[in-house]
């Protein structure tokens, strides 16, 4: 079975596969220069224009990756036998894109929340001390405590992962063949695509408007990988009716 899903793997798929795991390997190999790969926030000091598009060839480690280069095999073949290779992977970099933005919108809103809990002087002095100390600090595995480390963490705390991206896939998946049933791994039970997919949703909003600090799941970056690529989708058929 494994033998006959890896022959049968679609093109796409395929290169998006061995792009992740070639990244991934040299993500062990060569860790100073990969972070810059990364997508740091925009107010970072490590932020470069190039993460944009290489920071969903990440992953934080051997389930993160296992997680979401299995979904692409599994719905993104079905997705790029309907559309083709051209628009599945059009279609795959626009949520990939459209994740990172809101992720990116999402963080500097609640950056500027809580510098406005701080008077001008403070806020001078904990900037000064989140660009300048901030990084080095999070990648020695240490933080300051309180608001300045959760300020600090808003700075200099980067996503990847090409989770945003297989969001998409899901949101097409439910939409396209809103009736198919999956089987969750747990429970181990069947669950129709729409479902599944709308109670994903629910649980990622819920989960990114608690904002909790020691979560570290971009969830909102999830999300908009599944707004802009349903909404892809409804632009795309527009004029058609066939569901699956």
């Amino acid at each position: 079975m494994f033998n006959n899903l890896i022959n049968n793997i679609t093109p796409v798929v395929k290169n998006l596969l061995i792009l992740n795991v070639l990244f991934f390997i040299a993500q062990i190999t060569l860790p100073d220069i990969m972070h810059n790969l990364s997508l740091y926030p925009m107010v970072s000091e490590q932020f470069k224009p190039w993460q944009l598009a290489t920071h969903f060839f990440m992953h934080g480690g051997i389930g993160h990756i296992f997680f979401n280069m299995f979904a692409l095999v599994i719905f993104g073949m079905h997705l790029e036998r309907v559309w083709g290779p051209k628009r599945f992977l059009t279609y795959y970099l626009v949520c990939a894109f459209g994740a990172a933005i809101l992720h990116m919108i999402v963080n500097y809103i609640r950056i500027k929340n809580l510098e406005s809990t701080f008077s001008p002087e403070e806020l001078e002095t904990i900037q000064y001390l989140v660009k300048n100390q901030g990084y080095e600090l999070l990648s020695s595995n240490q933080n300051w405590v309180g608001a300045l480390g959760q300020l600090n963490a808003m700075y200099n705390v980067p996503m990847i992962g090409a989770s945003g991206a297989v969001f998409g896939l899901l949101a097409a998946f439910g939409y396209l063949f809103p009736n198919t049933e999956l089987m969750l791994l747990f429970p181990p039970i069947p669950i129709k695509a729409k479902f599944f997919v709308i109670g994903y949703a629910a649980l990622e909003l819920y989960l990114g408007f608690s904002n909790n600090p020691n979560d570290n799941v971009a969830h909102f970056a999830h999300l908009g990988g599944a707004l802009v690529g349903i909404l892809l989708v409804l632009y795309w058929r527009k004029s058609k009716k066939n569901f699956f």
